[in-house]
């Protein structure tokens, strides 16, 4: 079954320029199709500025589109009232990427965890208490730590305190927005371990957000790979790891460290003239797509 449903999604923003004239506008995303069935988990990689966060964002409304369809159980994200809108994001939630700056410094975990609860109605005082100290254990953190400031914790636990509060409302949707790149790379291996736990446990659909391949090869079924605004190639993740097309792929792939420096390895420099920007996808294999 289709969960999540994104059809030619474009996002553009105005830049001033000045008095008088009139603004540029600049298209983040650009044309971007792709869905997530339920219980999979899709990465969506590319470099900085290529458009990941601001289509997660998009696909939830926490920014509007310019145009295209975003379905969720088939409903129309882009068409739902407030009310529905409010009502739809106990089932979509986000993990954002910095968890210095994600979590309020003015409260205590119990409140930062609890708040979705609160907003959307749900339990009483002691009910909610319990929910807490149930999703601090969730996320690998004891219940008494409940009553600390996001100060009091390191940048991995805060990120757990983020999880915690992203699972409060049992969304059946999640999206990853790079969590672990703010960390370092022992904490990195321990947050991702805890989200694929979760995954797993709790039957999530995910969208997984990275700049980095090689946290997507082990978490993800699938991967889509975006390049200024538009994706240039998806398919399976062994596929896309195993045989890439496309020239920004392959770049990609090639600048993963290798853990034997005596294996000889060729990195490939991508030269953007070489490639049609606006090239439609084509089908290279089973499940396999590239712009080329």
């Amino acid at each position: 079954m289709r969960l999540v449903e994104v059809r030619h999604l474009t996002k553009a923003f105005a830049r001033p320029r000045g008095w008088l004239r009139r603004p540029d506008e600049t298209t983040v995303v650009d044309d971007v199709s792709f869905d997530i069935d339920e219980g999979e988990t899709l990465g969506l990689v590319g470099e900085s500025g290529s458009g990941k966060t601001t289509t997660g964002r998009c696909i939830l409304r926490l920014i509007e589109p310019t145009s295209g369809e975003v379905r969720f159980k088939g409903e129309d994200v882009r068409a739902f009232a407030p009310a529905r809108l409010r009502a739809a994001r106990r089932e979509m939630q986000i993990v954002f990427q910095d968890p210095y700056s994600s979590l309020n410094p003015r409260m205590r975990v119990d409140a930062i965890v609890a708040e979705p609860l609160v907003i959307h109605g749900i339990g009483d005082r002691s009910g909610r208490e319990a929910r807490v100290a149930e999703l601090l254990q969730l996320v690998g953190l004891e219940p008494s730590m409940a009553r600390r400031y996001p100060r009091d914790f390191s940048g991995g636990q805060r990120q757990r305190i983020a999880i915690a509060r992203a699972l409060a409302l049992n969304p059946s949707f999640l999206i990853a927005d790079e969590p672990v790149s703010s960390l370092d790379m022992t904490v990195q291996a321990q947050v991702m371990q805890l989200l694929m736990d979760l995954r797993q446990r709790l039957k999530l659909t995910c969208l997984f957000i990275a700049h980095d391949l090689r946290l997507v090869e082990t978490v993800c079924t699938r991967l889509a790979v975006m390049y200024r605004g538009r994706i240039v190639e998806m398919g399976p993740t062994a596929a896309v790891f195993g045989s890439a097309k496309h020239a920004y792929t392959q770049a990609l792939l090639s600048a993963i460290p290798v853990p034997d420096p005596t294996a000889k390895h060729t990195r490939i420099t991508f030269e953007e003239a070489s490639v049609n920007r606006t090239a439609p996808l084509r089908l290279m294999g089973e499940n396999h797509w590239a712009a080329v």
